[in-house]
């Protein structure tokens, strides 16, 4: 048997989260803590590395804007509780910014292991930037697996899971390049008379391109994105920008 199917989880999209309790910055914890709310279970490889640190600062910035759309943030690396305590310390002494979700101590790789976190041909202790959104049920529904020279886009992250709960809640599936509040795809016709009817919602509505590609109004619209400033790209100040030269 492949060593890396042997020491490490192979969780895959639609399986329930492994359990686990673990000592964490803020305390005991356990998976099970998080039932009713979605949540963003992510590794990072080390405490004071650069990489980290700005995506623990970013995600600390965002913490609210997750609040919103009821998701929890759970960080993950094999250091240990001091090393972890000292580093958001150092944040917050350097930064001003307090680290408002709790990180794991996993110095054993247990949890990293049965989560699929390490990757052997890069490190054997180290956890890559993997990201897991878990939903109420406890039920993996979707992963990001990041290497770990590249910082993961948090705005990216919340559209995600914006994504699955609108999905969810509308019935429908999102398009590509899906922001927050746009049109989601409905659910293709299952019959042909079911096919007939969308036809003819096609045709008074033009609201797609076919039977099998037809959009809808999503449930409900929360762009947390828009509140972050993420969604369009900066205007340029060109007196400013000639001050600057």
């Amino acid at each position: 048997m492949d060593y890396e199917l042997l020491m490490n989880g192979n969780v895959k999209i639609g399986m329930i989260a492994p359990e686990f309790e673990a000592e964490t910055t803020m305390g005991q914890i356990s998976l099970n803590d998080y039932k009713g709310n979605w949540l963003v279970f992510f590794s990072h490889p080390g405490d004071f590395t650069p990489v980290c640190t700005t995506e623990i600062i970013a995600f600390s910035k965002a913490y609210k804007y997750f609040e919103r759309i009821n998701t929890k943030l759970l960080g993950l690396s094999v250091d240990s509780n001091a090393s972890h305590l000292a580093w958001i310390n150092d944040i917050y002494k350097k930064t001003g910014i307090v680290v408002p979700f709790p990180i794991i101590a996993d110095r054993n790789g247990e949890i990293a292991r049965k989560y699929g976190m390490i990757s052997s041909n890069i490190s054997s202790t180290e956890t890559v930037r993997n990201v897991y959104i878990i939903d109420t049920n406890g039920i993996i529904r979707l992963i990001l697996v990041y290497p770990m020279n590249v910082g993961r886009n948090i705005p990216e992250i919340i559209r995600v899971v914006e994504a699955l709960q609108t999905a969810d809640e509308s019935k429908g599936a999102t398009p590509a390049n899906w922001m927050p509040c746009n049109k989601i795809i409905m659910p293709i016709p299952k019959t042909f008379t079911e096919l007939q009817e969308r036809n003819k919602e096609l045709e008074k509505n033009k609201n797609g391109m076919s039977w099998y590609l037809s959009y809808k109004e999503p449930s409900n619209c929360i762009n947390v994105n828009n509140k972050l400033g993420l969604n369009q790209p900066k205007k340029i100040d060109n007196d400013q920008k000639r001050k600057d030269l």
